[in-house]
């Protein structure tokens, strides 16, 4: 039923190193990135996903492609080229977030081409989700912003920033971005962090109005231990606060925010233009404030199941 689009790579976590040099770093290789922690997410709680990028045939994209097929995430969508896997070296802050080096340069999916955009898609996948750096950079930034043109009143749309300026300094860019991808969109997410540095300065309602004035149906902004705030084109408007949980890093958080978030949808069968806004708001976030605060009792985007998420909330 959902397609993901854009980056699959490796986050690599930082330790220190098991040899005794007093400079030495030791990794931890996961499989991560957004979209596909996204499409994990809906996975672990049910759904058919499966995912758009390029793969690598390297070592690290043959890892990603047998990690889809353990958590039954579908690659008929995947295009194999000889191009590198992206890397994300992440240490973890005291604080529990993640501080991020990402190498792109020349990578599997941050070099999509227009020829890879599907000829035809299964008439199952009715919902597409986009987001983060691959959807604003200029080779593949411009084929999924194409694709989600292409798709838009065809099938629901969602899209997701997760604004990376470490991978793109440039702000104006990725305003370009959001300006071209709201219009299609029906579910937008972003973050607080995500705002603060898109429209610093600016007000969270200010961005859902902005939204709303787009088209979009449904919008929220996450603000990480303080919950989220949503509102939809029929005005409803929440705020709900989040969950106290013991925090191991937030990796993956947004992601299940926003997995939650259409996993929702699609149960409440309001996955078409103009339906999600009829959406019962509250339990919608609550469900996905929920979700995500799991997540960030993890290591890594370690997205829960369906069950665990239900089991969390009681």
């Amino acid at each position: 039923m959902f397609i993901t689009c854009g980056e699959a790579l490796f986050d690599i976590f930082a330790q220190p190193s098991a040899n005794s040099t007093p400079h030495g770093i030791g990794f931890d290789g996961i499989v991560g990135g957004s979209p596909l922690n996204v499409a994990l997410g809906l996975s672990r709680m049910g759904n058919r996903a499966s995912l758009f990028t390029r793969l690598s045939n390297d070592m690290f994209g043959r890892n990603i492609r047998a990690f889809m097929q353990d958590v039954d995430v579908h690659d008929d969508y995947c295009v194999a080229t000889d191009q590198q896997t992206t890397l994300a070296m992440i240490l973890t802050k005291p604080d529990g977030q993640p501080d991020y080096s990402l190498y792109t340069k020349g990578t599997a999916d941050c070099s999509m081409e227009m020829s890879d955009i599907p000829a035809e898609l299964d008439e199952r996948d009715q919902v597409i989700h986009f987001g983060s750096f691959a959807t604003a950079l200029p080779e593949s930034g411009g084929v999924l912003r194409e694709f989600a043109k292409q798709q838009a009143g065809k099938r629901f749309i969602a899209f997701d920033p997760n604004a990376r300026p470490i991978v793109i300094p440039e702000r104006d860019i990725w305003h370009a971005t959001v300006d071209e991808m709201l219009p299609v969109s029906n579910f937008v997410k972003a973050s607080d962090e995500d705002l603060e540095f898109l429209y610093p300065g600016q007000p969270i309602e200010a961005f859902l109005d902005r939204c709303m004035a787009a088209g979009v149906d449904v919008a929220c902004v996450t603000r990480g231990p303080d919950g989220a705030i949503a509102k939809s084109a029929n005005g409803q408007s929440v705020d709900i606060p989040g969950r106290s949980v013991d925090v191991i890093d937030t990796v993956g958080a947004g992601d299940t925010f926003q997995a939650a978030s259409l996993h929702f949808l699609g149960q409440a069968q309001l996955t078409r233009k103009g339906e999600a806004q009829k959406v019962d708001l509250e339990a919608l976030v609550k469900f996905a404030i929920d979700a995500a605060a799991l997540t960030c009792t993890r290591r890594g985007a370690d997205l829960p199941t369906l069950a665990q998420i239900e089991a969390f909330a009681r």
